[in-house]
């Protein structure tokens, strides 16, 4: 079965190759309401093109933007999405070491949870406590200045540590989260969930 993410890349790959060929047709919610426009309303007819190829474009990205809604509801019912504001958290449901969690966000187009307040904590720690299953965090020692960092290298603003952590005196390079949304500095090669953000 495909990620959620998966059916997003396709999803916006089949709009976009469909656009290009009908010459590049706008988004809807960027269109001007335009009186006189012999199409539907809100979407002006794109130049060149006959109504109905409008009209046809216009239907894909109706019709794609349900589909869209529908996956999103399904991930969102079987707890492998969570929204919080402008981030989608997912999980693929997969336990593997920081650097192959990491990679597989990479190439899903996202990166690593990294909570950056409260609710985004509690949206990861959702997915946690539903798998039942530790996940790496989006958050590393720094070698050189010896705190832990998001893995862009950004200093962090929220953190939440389990009491008493972290402990690991910079042998323990990764961050895990608990099952009650606290935090853990841990080994890097241990197998852990999955959970991207988007």
């Amino acid at each position: 079965m495909l990620s959620y993410s998966s059916y997003t890349l396709t999803a916006v790959a089949a709009l976009l190759v469909t656009c290009h060929a009908l010459n590049k047709c706008p988004g809807i919610s960027e269109l001007p309401d335009i009186p006189g426009r012999d199409v539907l309303k809100g979407l002006p007819q794109v130049p060149g093109l006959p109504v109905s190829l409008d009209t046809e474009c216009h239907n894909h990205l109706v019709n794609l933007e349900h589909r869209l809604f529908q996956l999103e509801a399904v991930f969102a019912l079987n707890g492998k999405i969570k929204e919080v504001g402008k981030k989608v958290f997912a999980t693929n449901g997969k336990k593997v070491d920081f650097a192959s969690a990491l990679r597989s966000c990479e190439e899903a187009g996202g990166t690593l949870a990294t909570p950056m307040n409260e609710e985004e904590n509690k949206a990861i720690m959702d997915i946690v406590k539903q798998y039942k299953q530790y996940a790496y965090l989006g958050i590393k020692h720094c070698e050189t200045s010896g705190q832990f960092m998001d893995i862009t290298g950004r200093s962090l603003s929220y953190t939440k540590w389990h009491q008493h952590e972290p402990n690991g005196k910079g042998k323990e390079k990764c961050v895990e989260m608990y099952m009650d949304g606290s935090w853990n500095d841990k080994k890097c090669n241990l197998y852990r969930l999955t959970i991207c953000e988007f």
